[in-house]
């Protein structure tokens, strides 16, 4: 078979188009994978290039505009193609975007009327328009993909599975047949990423989070280079309080995303919440330098001040909360950022002020439980020997809370007890025995050594009973705090000597001596009773 040149030019030439057009198609499919990836920026670099020759590409990158707040460059590229299906649905989507829900929708129905009986294309653009805004028709859009399933039977109907879906989320009652519709999808496609992040997504709204993380996880294996389940992963461990985790999410996620201004600040917060602090700091400092937005601004300079009260630079933490405090607005100042700032002031031996806004942080919440709260308060000013600051907090802490646990009632009188507020320690005590005696014994020793503390002298016996009804529960010289016992032993045995009673005086020094051979209160007690000896009168002859 002979070519001419003219032959072998032109067979070059459809040759190095069809190379061109396959290149210019990958890169429309990549740039709209991006899209669907909601990493807006590479996507955009992607189909910027192609959109004034493709309306595919000119469609996704006005998607792009309106997903980025760019309403006025979405409307006018969508102009660029005012006959494409896919324009003509984007020019919908600016309506809705603009609150022109009736302009949408009508946008919406005349597009879809164009549809013939196996033409479905301008049923799905119809559809999405809605899918994927507020405010238009969810059931007729619903009833749209149908009719596109029905048509395209044989054809490839992932993206109308999914789209059907997105819709049915927003129906009530309608997530059973969503999830339907995404397993239809990923029975099929076991690489499907979006499948599986978008079941992962239901999942979690349903609050079955094992099943959201195993979804979550599946669309990793599918394709690693998503950066949506890495995001849903890291919001969920969030929410449930494992910020590490959250935290090493949120990075992988960083790692695949644009890292937009965006990504940035939910990065700053992640790595407050994960405790790492002096990082958060620095880079709420980095990102504060850049900001222009006043909420964001406000956001990093609450971020900034808390993680430097936390990495210990506690001067400049509250040069920047003062400035946090002033910027945002007090409805919008959560209680606890009051009670973090009280903390600041404690570390800085700022006890008044430290006190103001603790108390500021407690009445400002609403939680019926403030338990966590209060003890908070009280074991800081404890960790400050502020002992009857502590006494006041352990006080509210089982007034709010009457079950709370015995280790926060026994708190409340030693602290007390430190204060040297014995009143108040000896109501404490009997609190605590009152509610947790049957299984906590100290109770009954706490009240002895309060009743000690008062009967100072050692003359009225007031702790005797106490004593006694502990050392019984605890098994007296047998128990293995032995200096508790010997400390009770002593107490009884100042109080026996002082009532002249002998033959407990014996017992108790007995039993002293029996813990401690070397007591020093014994032998004090034996050198006053040869004092006591010595200073009988003769007897008369």
């Amino acid at each position: 078979m002979q070519y001419t040149m003219k032959g072998i030019l032109m067979m070059l030439a459809f040759v190095a188009y069809g190379f061109v057009a396959g290149a210019q198609d990958a890169a429309v499919k990549n740039g709209i994978k991006m899209y669907r990836y909601k990493k807006y920026k590479s996507a955009q670099a992607a189909l910027a290039p192609l959109a004034d020759k493709d309306p595919l590409a000119n469609y996704y990158l006005g998607l792009i505009y309106i997903e980025t707040g760019n309403l006025a460059q979405a409307s006018a590229a969508f102009a660029k193609f005012p006959e494409d299906l896919a324009n003509i649905s984007g020019t919908a989507r600016v309506a809705f975007a603009k609150k022109d829900v009736a302009g949408g929708n009508k946008i919406a129905k005349d597009l879809a009327a164009r549809a013939k009986k196996k033409d479905w294309m301008p049923q799905k653009y119809a559809a999405d328009a809605i899918a994927y805004t507020d405010g238009g028709d969810y059931n007729q859009a619903a009833a749209w993909y149908k009719d596109v399933l029905e048509k395209n039977k044989a054809g490839d109907n992932t993206d109308n599975y999914i789209g059907l879906g997105d819709v049915m989320r927003k129906i009530p009652g309608g997530g059973g047949e969503a999830m339907n519709n995404y397993e239809m999808v990923t029975d099929k496609d076991k690489s499907n990423s979006l499948g599986f992040s978008r079941i992962g997504d239901l999942w979690y709204e349903a609050r079955n989070y094992q099943s959201a993380l195993d979804n979550y996880a599946r669309a990793k294996d599918a394709d690693n280079t998503n950066p949506l389940p890495y995001k849903a992963l890291a919001d969920a461990y969030s929410r449930s309080g494992k910020y590490k985790l959250a935290l090493q999410n949120l990075e992988e996620y960083l790692s695949h995303s644009d890292n937009t201004p965006d990504d940035q600040l939910e990065y700053a917060r992640a790595l407050y919440q994960a405790q790492s602090y002096c990082d958060a700091a620095k880079l709420a400092e980095k990102l504060i330098g850049s900001q222009t937005d006043p909420t964001r601004l406000t956001e990093l300079t609450g971020i900034l001040g808390f993680s430097q009260a936390n990495c210990g630079d506690s001067t400049a933490a509250v040069n920047n909360l003062r400035k946090y405090f002033a910027m945002q607005d007090p409805k919008k100042v959560l209680p606890g950022a009051y009670i973090e700032y009280g903390k600041l002031y404690l570390k800085l031996g700022l006890l008044d002020s430290a006190g103001f806004y603790y108390s500021k942080g407690i009445n400002g919440d609403t939680a019926r439980n403030k338990t966590d709260v209060y003890r908070e308060v009280a074991e800081a000013f404890k960790s400050k020997k502020e002992y009857c600051k502590s006494a006041e907090w352990y006080t509210n802490l089982v007034k709010a809370n009457p079950e709370a646990q015995a280790a926060d009632y026994v708190w409340r009188v030693i602290m007390f007890y430190y204060c040297k507020d014995l009143g108040n320690a000896m109501t404490a005590a009997n609190d605590f025995e009152a509610k947790h005696g049957a299984n906590q014994p100290s109770a009954y020793y706490w009240q002895g050594r309060v009743a000690a503390a008062i009967d100072s002298e050692a003359t009225t016996g007031l702790a005797i009973p106490f004593y006694t009804k502990w050392l019984d529960k605890v098994g007296g010289s047998n128990y293995e705090k032995k200096n508790d016992v010997k400390g009770a032993y002593e107490y009884m045995l100042y109080n026996y000597f002082n009532a002249k009673d002998k033959e407990n005086i014996k017992l108790y020094k007995e039993k002293i001596l029996g813990i401690d051979p070397n007591s020093k209160v014994v032998k004090e007690i034996e050198a006053l009773e040869r004092q006591t000896s010595s200073q009988r009168p003769a007897p008369q002859k």
